[in-house]
Parts: structure tokens; C-alpha cells; sequence
């Protein structure tokens, strides 16, 4: 027999309950008590189950052993190692300067953990986008409930396997399952929300969290432009690209999303660009053991999609083009001639399809770009400092690489997140450890300051210092 929704969702809610009741002792854990979890995460991460993530992340889509140990294992292994080195230092409590009509008083911040945590994390990098952020939660103290993608039912099973292994569920629990799941969890009042996927799921979780005043992290994406620009390496260029493109067969919400290339440079990129995809995948990128697939049916025919949309609008594929959809193999895929009004211009590609755009000033581009949502990422390939500046101060976006692409992520002295449309809030590295944080604000009364002579009743020398406390600080 069945389980009633009802029955589930109020499974979920014993659950919250429980991890709310937790919470308290989770918050006032120590740092050598945090420590000790990231640690065992670590070995269980690095040692214990890297071949079996290898196998799940193969057998949902192709992903070569190579390929997830540089974005899954790599990511997670060194946000860890990287919160080990320097939990201590933001545990602290944070001294700030008190102005000096406060004489008399001292002032800091206190970094306490939200308390319970929803994270709800994406598909196309499940182990690093489910642990990552996790990672940053356990750094604050909070206990958390995550739920991983349900198109990669490989990699979520063995999530829910490995971190039941490690945590008790009343301080880490996996929950499974589709949208439901995920509609049921976002009804319950979490101290915070930690979601990566589209704008438009984006949109869903803000307006769920809104109803409990619940705070939030959204790490969303959108279509991140690419400059290359008269002075650019165009060799160094390519390579660069069309790694950032076409690793994990582009499903990446940071991959370069189209690129404007100088008329200059044009059609020596797209040389240097068919030269590199031969080099990375081959002949047949079908056959190729390091080019991963499309994620499901659905996703390959929306690329579909979009490709005889482009060429029935009068675009030209330059390279690739084929698909097998019994495998779920996408040709890497160079197309020009592309019009606005194409799908591949007006939504966020999210596959092997890179449209690539002639310019001849600079302003084109630039006004291309500011005519969209604010960008995940912004990337610019050029050797004049007067012309990235000049991009630089007439663009936003949530992060920028200059000559490369993609590797800001990986930067854990960087805030990672994006603007608006592609993103609320920022992760990894102290960042992500104050996104699971409130930062208390705690003022101390030493002696008797200046304040106490600014008390009703007010006289003529009391508006006097009034006057030059306004003045002067």
C-alpha cells in the first residue's frame, strides 16, 4: 500500500522536528568538534567512496573518471581542506572599531549558526554542489536536511548512503525524490535555504522562503557572455573556451554561453576552436571516454530543439551538429550566423551548442550583454588593460575571469554567486560559512560615555554637542 502525501509530508515535518530540538547542541558544537566532521567527510570523500562516485557519476551520465575527480572530488576535497585551515579564525568573534562619541564601549561580531538548513542541490555536478555547501554549513554549526537531484539517481543514492554512514539524521539527513519532495520540504520553516538550479525553480524556492521569512542563498545562472577582443591570444583563447564549454558536455551553469569575437580574430578562432575539440574528443566525440553525455531525453531534445530552431532562422553549424539519443551523445557544437531571436540566444543554453558572434566595436557587445539579465559570469580575452577596464565598468555580472574561464569557482578567497536573475547571496570558503551564519552584533558598555550627557532633558549645551556630534562623527 501507497503512502499517502499527507503520510510523507508529515514524515518530512517529524524529521524537522527532530533536527529543530538538535540544533541548539549542533550550534554550540566546538571547533574541534566541526573539525572532527569535516574531517570524516573528507576521508569518506578522498578515500572511502571516490571510486564509487567515479561508478555513480559514470552509470547517470558518462562522466569520465578523470573528469570527476577535477569537478566533483577535487571541488569538494579542497573546499574541506580549505575550512580545516581557517574554521578557527572564523569562529572567532570579530572585533570592529566603535566610534569615538562611543567612548567608553567596545564592539564585535558574533558569528552563530542559523540553525536548521534546507539545501537543495542540482544534477549536473551532484557531488559538488550537494557537498560543497553542506560543507559550509557544518563550518557554521547547523544542522541540515538535503535533498540532491532526482536525475541522478545514481550519485543521490549514494549520497544518502555515505552521509548516513558518517551523521545521525537529527543533524544530517539525504531526503530523495522529485519536485514533490522538494514542494513538501519548502513548506517547513527553515533559519535558511541553500538551492542551485534555474532562475525560474529560483523563483519558486524565494516566493516558498518568503512565506516563513525564511533566508536564502540562490545559486542560479543564465546565459554567461565571453569577449574575445583585437588583442587577444587567439590560440590560448580557443583552448581555454572550449574547455569551459564542453566540459561535462556543457551542463554547467557557468560554461561560456556564447562568445563575441573581434571580426579581426573571427576566423582564426574558429579554427583554433575545431583544432581543440579534434584534440579533446577526436573524431567522433561519441567514442570518446573523456566527453560526457546529456543527463536524460529530455534535456537532449530541448537541445534539439534549440539547433533546428537556430538553423531554420538562418544560422550555419561549423562544427558538429549530430546527436545520438539513444545514448544521449551530443556532438560538441560550433554555430554562427545566429540571430537574437533564436532559443539559443534567449535562454540559457546549457549544453554542447556554442554560438559564436562577430563584432566590430566593442560597445556591440557590451550593449548585448546589459540588454539580458545580469550573468553568473562574465568572461574577457584580451591584452589591453584600458579595454578590459572599460568592460569591466560598463557590465555586471557575479563573478569574472580574465583570459580564462570557469576557475573563479574553484578561488576560495572569492565570493561565488551571482546578481539578481543569476543569483541571491554567495558560497564557498568564508563566504559560505557566513551565508550559514548570523552575524550577531554585540555592543558593550565599558563606563559611562558621552551618550549619558544626551539624555532629556535637553538644554542649550546639550544641543550644542548634539550639533558637533552631527558635525564631526
Amino acid at each position: 500500500m501507497k503512502s499517502s502525501k499527507n503520510d510523507i509530508s508529515e514524515s518530512y515535518n517529524s524529521l524537522f522536528q527532530k533536527q529543530l530540538l538538535h540544533k541548539k547542541i549542533v550550534s554550540k558544537s566546538t571547533l574541534q568538534q566541526r573539525k572532527a566532521k569535516l574531517k570524516k567527510l573528507l576521508k569518506a570523500v578522498e578515500v572511502t567512496y571516490r571510486k564509487e562516485i567515479q561508478k555513480a557519476l559514470f552509470d547517470d551520465f558518462g562522466k569520465s573518471s578523470s573528469e570527476v575527480d577535477l569537478s566533483e572530488i577535487y571541488a569538494v576535497t579542497a573546499e574541506i581542506k580549505y575550512a580545516l585551515k581557517n574554521l578557527k579564525y572564523w569562529m572567532q568573534d570579530q572585533l570592529v572599531s566603535t566610534k569615538l562619541v562611543f567612548t567608553g564601549s567596545s564592539s564585535k561580531i558574533k558569528y552563530e549558526a542559523k540553525g536548521n538548513v534546507l539545501i537543495i542541490s542540482p544534477w549536473n555536478f551532484p557531488i559538488n554542489l550537494s557537498i560543497c555547501p553542506l560543507v559550509s554549513a557544518i563550518a557554521a554549526g547547523n544542522t541540515v536536511i538535503l535533498k540532491p537531484s532526482e536525475h541522478t539517481v545514481h550519485a543521490s543514492a549514494l549520497i544518502k548512503r555515505m552521509l548516513s554512514s558518517l551523521f545521525d539524521e537529527v543533524e544530517i539527513a539525504v531526503i530523495e525524490g522529485g519536485s514533490d519532495v522538494s514542494t513538501a520540504l519548502l513548506k517547513l520553516p527553515f533559519n535558511h535555504i541553500f538551492f542551485t538550479g534555474s532562475p525560474e525553480i529560483g523563483k519558486i524556492v524565494m516566493r516558498a522562503a518568503a512565506e516563513n521569512l525564511t533566508s536564502i542563498t540562490l545559486e542560479l545562472g543564465g546565459k554567461s557572455p565571453t569577449i574575445v577582443d583585437q588583442t587577444a591570444n587567439v590560440e590560448i583563447a580557443a583552448k581555454r573556451i572550449i574547455w569551459g564549454k564542453f566540459l561535462n558536455a556543457g551542463q554547467i551553469c557557468i560554461a561560456p554561453d556564447y562568445v563575441f569575437v573581434h571580426h579581426s580574430q573571427f576566423n582564426a578562432f574558429l579554427t583554433a576552436s575545431k583544432k581543440v575539440l579534434f584534440d579533446f574528443y577526436g573524431e567522433n566525440s561519441k567514442n570518446s571516454p573523456d566527453y560526457t553525455k546529456i543527463i536524460n531525453d529530455q534535456h537532449h531534445l530541448r537541445l534539439i530543439d534549440y539547433l533546428e530552431d537556430a538553423i531554420r532562422k538562418g544560422s550555419k553549424i561549423v562544427y558538429g551538429g549530430d546527436s545520438d539519443l539513444k545514448s544521449n551523445s551530443f556532438e560538441p557544437t560550433l554555430i554562427t550566423d545566429v540571430s537574437e531571436d533564436t532559443d539559443l540566444m534567449q535562454k540559457e543554453i546549457f549544453g554542447p551548442i556554442l554560438p559564436i558572434i562577430v563584432f566590430e566595436d566593442i560597445n556591440e557587445a557590451i550593449d548585448h550583454i546589459n540588454s539580458k539579465e545580469n550573468p553568473l559570469a562574465l568572461y574577457i580575452y584580451s591584452s589591453s588593460q584600458s579595454k578590459i577596464n572599460y568592460i569591466l565598468q560598463n557590465t555586471t555580472s557575479g563573478g569574472v575571469c580574465i583570459n580564462n574561464n570557469d576557475l573563479h569557482f574553484y578561488n576560495h578567497e572569492l565570493p561565488f554567486g551571482g546578481i539578481n536573475n543569476s543569483g541571491i547571496g554567495s558560497s564557498h570558503g568564508k563566504f559560505g560559512f557566513m551565508a550559514f551564519s548570523n552575524q550577531r552584533a554585540i555592543y558593550r558598555q565599558h563606563i559611562p560615555g558621552v551618550v549619558e550627557w544626551l539624555m532629556p532633558p535637553y538644554n542649550q549645551l546639550k544641543q550644542q554637542l548634539i550639533n558637533l556630534a552631527i558635525k564631526w562623527f
